[in-house]
This record gives C-alpha cells, structure tokens and sequence, in this order.
C-alpha cells in the first residue's frame, strides 16, 4: 500500500533524506536511487511511496513519484539552461577574440581540456558521495576551475546537481571564477605581443 509525504530533509550531495508521512508517524529514509531518474529530489517535495526496510532494519521508501510537477524540477531546467548558456557565450568569446587574432589558439586548448576533466571530477565526487566512497577534496575542484575548467564545472554542478546550494563552496568557486577571467583579461590585454 502507497504513502504520501513530504521530503523534509535532503541531503544532495550525499543522495538521501527522510520523508514524512502525511497521515503522521515516523520519518522514513529514502535513497536517491528510489526516486525517477531525470528529476532530483528537493526539500518540500511531495511525493508517493512504497513501505519496506532497508538492510540496517530502517523504514525505508522505494518507488517514488512526485504527486505533482515539483517547482524544484522547473527551477533546476532553468538553472541548467543558463550554466549551459554562460558556458557556451564563454567559449563564443573565446573563439571570437582568436578569430580577430586577438587571442592565440592555444588559448582554446586547456580551457577545454581543464572544463572536460573539471565536469569529470564533479560527476566521479557525485557519485563518490551518493555510495560513501572517498571523495573529491573541494581544493582539487576549486583548482582545477580557478586554472580555466570552470565552465564545465559550472555545467556539472547543475548537471549533477552537485555543490549548488553549499556555502562557502559556491562563493569560493565563484572567487575563483572571477580570478580567473581577471587573469585572462590581463593576459590579453597587457601581453598580446607575447601571445601571438
């Protein structure tokens, strides 16, 4: 027999939480792995579920489905599109100051080798944390963004849905977001005899 509830607490960027049953009674985990694949669960969503126990005896939630379209899923499409937007006006940039011979090619380079190998480091930490296993140290995630990977970092997080809310994680990689386009501006503007 199905439950309702409400997701009262969610941790993200470990994949589980605890729902609690509308009809009252104690709260039941659940497992990311329990809910539909393509929509992340979020705090507040209602949602439907079945009974059972989890291997440590608790009562656990499995198959669950959203009663309605959750605001949280519409939100995250949006923040998705706009990662994916910024990362791509980057790149278009980029591409443009080159072909105005404005930037060296090489430039494209490691800010494509750096975004591929952050979005990387951010799914292999996802899912490091999603099974307990050893994770991906914040400093490597920021480094590997403040060296020019941010743009698939940034795509990654939202992809993923992987340090988006945890602070001051965001305000140190937003940091590093700006360093890094300051640096490049200064490269450009003060060394382009160098560069070409």
């Amino acid at each position: 027999m199905r439950q309702q509830g409400t997701l009262t607490d969610w941790n993200d960027d470990r994949g589980f939480g605890f729902i609690t049953p509308v009809a009252g009674g104690p709260r039941v985990f659940v497992h990311v792995s329990a809910f539909p694949r393509g929509q992340r669960p979020a705090t507040n969503d209602l949602v439907t579920y079945g009974v059972g126990r989890d291997q440590r005896n608790r009562l656990s939630a499995s198959d669950v489905l959203y009663v309605v379209p959750t605001r949280s899923v519409r939100t995250a499409t949006r923040r998705l599109r706009v990662a994916l937007a910024t990362a791509t006006l980057f790149f278009a940039l980029l591409v443009g100051l080159v072909a105005l011979d404005q930037a060296p090619v090489l430039l494209l380079a490691p800010y494509c080798l750096f975004s591929v190998v952050g979005f990387g480091m951010y799914r292999a930490d996802k899912i490091a944390a999603e099974r307990g296993a050893w994770r991906t140290p914040e400093a490597n995630l920021h480094a590997i963004a403040l060296l020019g990977g941010w743009p698939g970092a940034l795509v990654a997080q939202r992809v993923f849905r992987h340090k988006t809310t945890k602070q001051p994680f965001r305000t140190i990689f937003w940091g590093t977001v700006i360093a890094n386009c300051v640096a490049l501006a200064w490269l450009l503007f003060n060394m382009p005899a160098r560069l070409g």
